[in-house]
């Protein structure tokens, strides 16, 4: 999942305009201030177009660190 780190990095900057090497796979939204509610569903929308892929509500809910961020993004890119 490491591999897909630098383009959720650049939806994070897109979206939040924050520095993306200060996030990692353990990144969550209490450290990254910008990422509140509406931060949240700006950053999907950064990431949709980012790896041509739709969300739906479960997948943003289960969207709490990094780390998940990416296993969903895969999980996705493998149905695709």
């Amino acid at each position: 999942m490491e591999e897909l780190l630098p383009q959720v990095r650049n939806a994070f900057q897109s979206a939040l305009n924050v520095d993306p090497l200060t996030i990692n796979m353990e990144t969550e939204p209490n450290d990254v201030p910008a990422w509140d509610s509406m931060g949240h569903v700006t950053l999907a929308s950064s990431l949709e177009q980012e790896f041509g892929v739709s969300f739906d509500v479960d997948d943003l809910m289960e969207m709490e660190n990094v780390g998940e961020i990416c296993r969903i993004v895969r999980s996705k890119l493998a149905k695709a």
